[in-house]
């Protein structure tokens, strides 16, 4: 199978990934193979290719954001039947017995594995996952349209709950990327005004576009403090922004797997107020049915720039440039 492989780390601009002919996965007992028709790009990619995730698996092929068709299901496979579209996302297995997994907390397990991380992921004709871990995909949403749900969506929505954000308050976002393109559209469908912060003048043209009460590249000029906010940006420099931003009582949530240093807070102009700093780790499967089905209900509409699967260094050049609006989507077929 042709895939895109990363050999070892480095920067993204010197195009890392290479393009190889592997062989094709074969499913072991409870897992099914997937034959990939996308795979959306995500910023943890660059986080994995350019080290700033430690170091793991090596060779790997990134990607987890996969959009496909079930052809091979192994031993003791008993939900999915090939021809079966579904999807596969970051998390791909958890002990199932900890104190975590046993309180419903299993984004916490100690055992987690990781799509594109500790094994191949989507950037290549086919995929293996564990049948637990797959999602069926929902109808209304083609192939493409559905792939940013599976990280960026997924991630997004465990964001929003994570920030306490109430029907009908306001959230602000800062960055307006893959993630945040999609909750945008969770929180106006709850009844929520929006205000959106980012560096990129195409961004905030599609933040307002999407129905954002106020869209600026500066927090300090944003209008009104807000009952939540969620920082989706690497940047934490921006804590304490948000943090000054917040209404009494609210909620910062911290979405990203790597972060810049957080600047020292000052407790009376930052925290104070019962103020709190919530941070975002990796999701459960729970999370995953429940942003579909509600992204399915409103129905969400992601934004996605397509390439080609050879392309994927160029897409990742572009993500890291904040070229792209919405989310970049390989095309594998």
């Amino acid at each position: 199978m042709r895939a895109m492989v990363l050999n070892d780390i480095a920067p993204i601009e010197e195009s890392p990934l290479q393009l190889s002919e592997r062989p094709a996965p074969r499913p072991g007992p409870g897992e099914v193979r997937v034959k990939v028709r996308c795979c959306a790009i995500c910023r943890t990619d660059l986080h994995v290719i350019e080290g700033e995730l430690p170091r793991h698996t090596l060779p790997i092929i990134p990607g987890h954001q996969i959009v496909g068709v079930v052809d091979e299901v192994g031993d003791g496979c008993q939900r999915l039947k090939p021809g079966r579209r579904v999807g596969i996302a970051w998390l791909r297995h958890t002990c199932g017995s900890c104190a975590y997994c046993a309180a419903g907390r299993e984004n916490l397990c100690e055992s987690s594995r990781f799509t594109g991380y500790h094994a191949d992921g989507g950037y290549a004709e086919y995929a293996v996952v564990p049948e637990a871990f797959a999602y069926e995909i929902p109808s209304v949403f083609e192939d493409v349209e559905a792939t940013p749900l599976l990280c960026a969506g997924i991630i997004g929505y465990r964001a929003l709950k994570r920030c306490e954000l109430p029907r009908g308050g306001k959230l602000a976002l800062y960055g307006f990327g893959s993630s945040a393109h999609v909750v945008i559209q969770i929180a106006l469908h709850r009844g929520c005004e929006v205000y959106v912060v980012s560096r990129t003048q195409s961004h905030l043209e599609l933040a307002r576009a999407l129905g954002a009460k106020w869209a600026g590249h500066d927090a300090a000029e944003m209008p009104v403090r807000v009952a939540s906010a969620i920082i989706f940006a690497p940047a934490g420099e921006l804590v304490l922004p948000a943090l000054e931003h917040l209404e009494k009582g609210g909620t910062l949530a911290l979405a990203g797997i790597y972060m810049t240093a957080v600047p020292a807070l000052d407790y009376e102009k930052h925290l104070f107020y019962e103020r709190n700093v919530h941070s975002v780790t990796a999701n459960t499967r729970a999370d995953a049915h429940e942003l579909l089905a509600e992204a399915a209900q409103i129905p969400l509409r992601p934004h996605v720039t397509r390439y080609v699967l050879a392309d994927a260094n160029a897409a990742l050049q572009d993500l890291k440039a904040d070229r792209i609006n919405g989310t970049g989507v390989l095309i594998v077929e």
